[in-house]
């Protein structure tokens, strides 16, 4: 199974912070400081042989000397020195490491590629999971873990978000931040020596913390892999994915900076469609697909009604509507009865419903409350024309409150 112990990333029992520096400023520091105050409830076990303290908390000069075995390993030490720490959390019974060191996967560097195979075949051999490494690490709000070294915390909430660049996690975060927009979970993949997309795919799908997926890619390890665990994670819940190097240049950027190679985005984009995901181009397109899963609920279907004071714009609503494969709801005749009752006697006696230009906010409340119950609707869009005659703001509010 490719969720083996991946829990332990998202719920340690107890964690080892394993750094070689700790100085203001560096990423170790940054590591600590995120991790302590996060809000983590369980132990966390600082592991460095040059310090005493590390933010209050006793430090170990090894791992031997922690009390317990770990649960998860967070490790930010240089190359060399992390296959040799894998083992020992390995021999220590922990089931999971983030690793966060760069210099692995870097084709140019015989050295860093044989460091990564060493740090793969050990974390095997033990049958430890790891993430990374050349990652950011990995945050889940709702239990106040922030094994990372981004830049702000993030706000609890049920999306997850999945990516292999550390910038683009820490972008998505400060925008998010700013709107009130929280997460079950943010994860930096990194090199994907071990944990890739489709493990994941495969734990947040089943995870109930998690109601969305979004995802951005710039290579795919085990497209086999991936393609099974998307299909069965979009069956159950929303993926979203921006894939990274969909031209030749932009995939000799995302080679010199993970060492991995993109595929042919044709070929991406038809194992897209295949796992009935979506696929955004732009960040500007993930930002609104971002919002839209956190702050609306999914429409029932496709059947929208269109209450104006402007029958110009229903029409080019209706328009529009069609022209992307929505249906323009059928009005009830009980419906039809109502709004005759509230509204003047030359409103538009249909979809889209005119409520004719001096519309006040109490009308259009008033109307939205009667449409609302229509079990022939799915959705209702309110369109405002300005007008000298009420006030816009008035109008918002009412519409706000009855939705």
């Amino acid at each position: 199974m490719t969720v083996r112990h991946l829990d332990a990333f998202f719920r340690p029992a107890s964690i080892a912070l394993i750094v070689a520096f700790n100085r203001r400023g560096s990423i170790g520091a940054i590591l600590a400081r995120n991790l302590f105050g996060g809000g983590y409830e369980g132990p966390i076990w600082p592991v460095n042989p040059r310090h005493r303290r590390m933010r209050g908390a006793k430090v170990y000069r090894d791992l031997d000397q922690l009390p317990q075995p770990p649960d998860l390993g967070v490790i930010c030490a240089p190359p060399d020195a992390v296959p040799p720490l894998i083992a020992d959390l390995g021999r220590q019974g922990a089931r999971a490491a983030v690793v966060v060191t760069a210099d692995f996967a870097e084709a140019r560097e015989a050295r860093g590629s044989a460091l990564r195979a060493e740090l793969v075949e050990t974390a095997r051999t033990h049958g430890l999971r790891m993430m990374g490494p050349n990652g950011l690490g990995i945050l889940v709000p709702g239990i106040g873990l922030n094994a990372s070294f981004a830049h702000r915390p993030a706000r609890p909430g049920n999306l997850a978000f999945v990516a292999q660049s550390g910038a683009i996690i820490t972008s998505v975060l400060d925008w998010a931040d700013g709107r009130g927009i929280g997460f079950s979970a943010l994860v930096s993949l990194g090199d994907m020596a071990d944990v890739d997309f489709g493990d994941l795919l495969d734990y947040l799908a089943a995870d109930t913390a998690t109601r969305a997926i979004l995802l951005y890619i710039e290579s795919v390890g085990n497209a086999r892999k991936f393609l099974s665990a998307a299909r069965a994670a979009s069956r159950v819940k929303p993926v979203v994915v921006v894939k990274g190097g969909r031209h030749p240049e932009g995939v000799r950027a995302e080679a010199s900076n993970t060492g991995a190679l993109a595929g042919s985005d044709a070929v991406c984009q038809a194992a897209f469609d295949r796992a009935a995901i979506l696929r955004v181009f732009t960040l500007a397109e993930l930002f609104d697909a971002v919002e839209i899963l956190a702050l609306a609920r999914p429409p029932k279907g496709d059947r929208l009604a269109i209450l104006t004071n402007g029958a110009g714009v229903g029409v080019l609503a209706t328009d529009a509507l069609i022209d992307e494969g929505g249906r323009l709801a059928s009005l009830s005749r009980t419906t039809l009865t109502a709004l005759d009752q509230i509204l003047p006697s030359t409103w538009s006696q249909g979809n889209p419903v005119d409520l004719i230009g001096d519309a006040t906010g109490e009308r259009y409340r008033d109307a939205l409350t009667v449409v609302q119950k229509d079990p022939g609707v799915d959705g209702i869009l309110a369109l405002h024309c300005p007008t000298a005659v009420v006030s816009a703001l008035d109008t918002a509010e009412a519409v706000a409150a009855a939705a």
